[in-house]
């Protein structure tokens, strides 16, 4: 007759898993830590899944029409966010500006005129990408305004003798002695 064995069976992980498992020799499974950064690394792959904004409700149900205000949302910025678009944030403006955008959709506005509409009501900030204007015309060269200013830095400090504006301080009898010493490879 075969012996019974009250303990459960030992899951095999793959040799690049088991660590992930606590499969390290002489501990019996993951350290809190460990598991925390299980979770972390769960969660970072599973955001996008769990991320998806809107309601069932709130969208249309012609396909195509849905596909153009999604379309429309990716351009316009959550102004709560700022740096997601209102088909990706899930704020309370950002919801409502979702549905003026299906609204207008609905009602037969074409994209430039629902983007129009919004950008009346809410300016420049509103788009992900704003216009060249004189207005924002500082926004688009600060790039390059920060790489020039950086460069002339780097330039700037390059080309100045001493730097620092110190002189190092001349040698005395001793220390030129020890370096002498040091240079002939008698100084160990």
């Amino acid at each position: 007759m075969p012996s019974l064995s009250l303990q459960p069976p030992r899951c095999r992980f793959p040799k690049a898993l088991r660590p992930l498992a606590g499969g390290v020799p002489g501990r019996a499974g993951p350290s809190p830590l460990h598991r925390a950064a299980i979770i972390l690394a769960f969660l970072l792959v599973a955001a996008p899944a769990l991320a998806a904004v809107g309601r069932p409700e709130d969208r249309l149900r012609d396909p195509a029409l849905e596909s153009r205000a999604q379309e429309i949302g990716r351009e316009l910025r959550c102004m709560v966010c700022q740096n997601q678009s209102i088909e990706d944030s899930d704020a309370d403006l950002a919801r409502d500006l979702r549905r003026i955008v299906r609204e207008r959709v609905a009602a037969g506005d074409d994209n430039a005129a629902v983007m129009r509409f919004i950008h009346d009501r809410y300016g420049d900030f509103v788009l992900l990408r704003p216009p060249f204007t004189p207005v924002t015309a500082l926004l688009w060269a600060m790039p390059l305004i920060a790489l020039g200013g950086g460069l002339a830095a780097i330039l700037l400090r390059r080309r100045r003798p001493g730097a620092s504006g110190i002189e190092p301080a001349p040698l005395t009898e001793a220390e030129r002695r020890r370096l002498a010493e040091l240079e002939r490879g008698n100084g160990a």
